[in-house]
């Protein structure tokens, strides 16, 4: 039997369905129709009606627009926690308690994964005080440093699609002029600073692990408190600096994986 007698056999219709759209939508700007897929693919519209409906409830796809599909991010954020993830998590340790050692403050490493900042990477501060996040914990997107850094550090389709899956049906206008602000400014001036909305007394110090084409891989962030009657304690000011030093230092090792 010949190799494409072979493939035929053992062909899965409804699969390679499914697989054709993702693949059409994956090189299309600003989705496209039922209509316009049907034509594409060169298909007639109604074989394709219930497969968008799967993939619109699994996440894979969501409509824009009234009656446009798009690719979601959950096809990046599965490979986001695939193996590059955990060698990212995994290189990041040395730098992470060197800054925590230098600081006296705890920090967290986190990704974007399916509409949330998810926590990777964590590491405790040296002394008695200091606020932790368990690996694997889901923060906000709209009201943390984190958030906030993955949302500035990319570009405004993965934005778009950030946005859109966090917000699921919820309408875009509910994310206001003044946050878009907030992110242009946190691009210029390279870190978040902002009081944390979840803990009274924490200030969320956030800068971005960078890719090569300048996007955010990672968020790091130190969940900054005063400590009093520390000797060695740095300012905030110092903490900023050191985290940019080690976001820095992460960004260059992040880039000599990508080229290897």
């Amino acid at each position: 039997m010949s190799t494409d007698q072979d493939s035929d056999r053992y062909r899965a219709p409804a699969l390679d369905k499914g697989l054709d759209i993702l693949e059409l939508l994956a090189g299309v700007d600003g989705g496209l129709t039922q209509a316009e897929i049907s034509k594409r693919l060169d298909r007639s519209p109604n074989q394709f009606y219930r497969m968008l409906d799967r993939l619109v409830k699994r996440g894979y796809v969501t409509r824009i627009d009234g009656d446009r599909f798009t690719l979601t991010l959950k096809l990046f954020g599965l490979g986001q926690l695939h193996a590059p993830i955990r060698r990212l998590a995994s290189f990041s340790v040395p730098p992470m308690r060197e800054l925590a050692e230098k600081t006296l403050q705890a920090n967290q490493m986190t990704v974007f994964d399916r509409g949330y900042p998810v926590v990777v990477a964590q590491q405790e501060a040296p002394g008695y005080w200091g606020i932790s996040i368990r690996v694997g914990s889901r923060v906000s997107l709209l009201d943390t440093g984190a958030g906030h850094v993955l949302l500035a550090f990319c570009n405004q389709s993965d934005r778009t699609m950030m946005l859109a899956e966090n917000l699921g049906s919820a309408s875009h206008e509910s994310v206001t002029p003044e946050l878009f602000e907030r992110l242009d400014q946190i691009r210029n001036r390279g870190y978040e600073m902002m009081p944390s909305a979840q803990t009274a007394g924490v200030i969320n110090l956030s800068a971005p692990v960078l890719s090569a084409d300048g996007r955010a891989l990672a968020a790091l962030t130190i969940p900054y408190i005063t400590l009093i009657n520390t000797p060695g304690a740095p300012d905030m000011t110092k903490t900023i600096q050191l985290l940019l030093e080690t976001v820095a230092t992460l960004s260059e090792l992040a880039g000599a994986r990508v080229e290897e």
